[in-house]
């Protein structure tokens, strides 16, 4: 079983009776900003591991961003009058090639932060998380792959999980999960075909959950999918069972993003 690290690194990691890797933290509980850059670790694992990113997710984010800024920047400069005609062609080609830039990953940045955003609106709408479902394939009956994230954390914290700031824990639960998944051969796939990523979580049938997800009653997809299991686990979870607001197993269903993640599927970094 793993620790989180607050106690030191030690700690061996073990595997359930449902093939789900465990990993332990000694927190009493997790806020929900940490359980979402756990979640959004392993949606950039997903997505970089099976070629729909060029590169790892934080590295595309920053130069998407910067990309814009610089955009932003040589339109508002722009030229002084008297700049000569090699300067004007410099200026015009390399703001062309930063639109380009910019339309080459738009649609692409755009789904991942719109699916992003509408897992950080589910987790404000609930007191607690059960299960996170990433289904990655041309369809959610025909997956690629299927990667369950089970959450034994008890009640959040206080706070939201749009808080920038990435917590010691969140950043070390997040890497032993990736590393897990690495060891129980996650991300080994050569497919390089065009992908989509679905996000799926689990909670009470009559939750008022955000627009931005949809009930999904009767969840079924391929067995002949490739199924990865982590389980984040609270030392102390034990000790809230029996709350009034646990959730019923009889009265638990599946909750649909309406924002898939539809990857470049690029073979080279130059590609993309």
């Amino acid at each position: 079983m793993e620790s989180d690290g607050e106690g030191g690194e030690g700690g061996s990691r073990k595997e359930l009776e449902l093939g789900f890797t465990e990993i332990e933290t000694k927190s009493e509980a997790l806020s929900r900003a940490e359980v979402f850059h756990i979640v959004k670790g392993v949606i950039g694992f997903v997505l970089f591991m099976h070629n729909q990113i060029p590169l790892i997710l934080q590295d595309l984010e920053n130069g998407f961003t910067s990309l814009k800024k610089e955009l932003e920047i040589l339109v508002e400069s722009g030229l002084p009058p008297e700049s000569k005609q090699p300067e004007i062609r410099k200026y015009n080609m390399r703001k062309k090639e930063v639109k380009n830039e910019i339309k080459k990953h738009e649609k692409l940045m755009k789904g991942i932060s719109n699916q992003l955003f509408a897992l950080q609106e589910a987790l404000d709408s609930i007191s607690s998380i059960e299960e996170v479902r990433l289904v990655i394939g041309g369809s959610l009956v025909r997956p690629l792959y299927v990667y369950d994230m089970q959450f034994s954390v008890g009640k959040f914290c206080s706070g939201t999980a749009k808080e920038g700031a990435v917590s010691k824990v969140a950043q070390t639960l997040s890497k032993k999960a990736i590393r897990a998944l690495v060891s129980n051969g996650a991300g080994s796939s050569k497919h390089t075909g065009p992908s989509k990523l679905f996000l799926l979580i689990k909670g009470p049938s009559n939750f008022n959950m955000p627009l931005q997800f949809l009930p999904k009653r009767d969840l079924r997809y391929s067995k002949k999918a490739t199924q990865f299991g982590l389980h984040v686990k609270c030392r102390c979870v034990a000790s809230q069972k029996g709350d009034d607001d646990s959730l019923d197993p009889n009265d638990v269903i599946w909750f649909q993003c309406r924002h898939a993640v539809k990857g470049l599927a690029c073979k080279k970094v130059e590609e993309c």
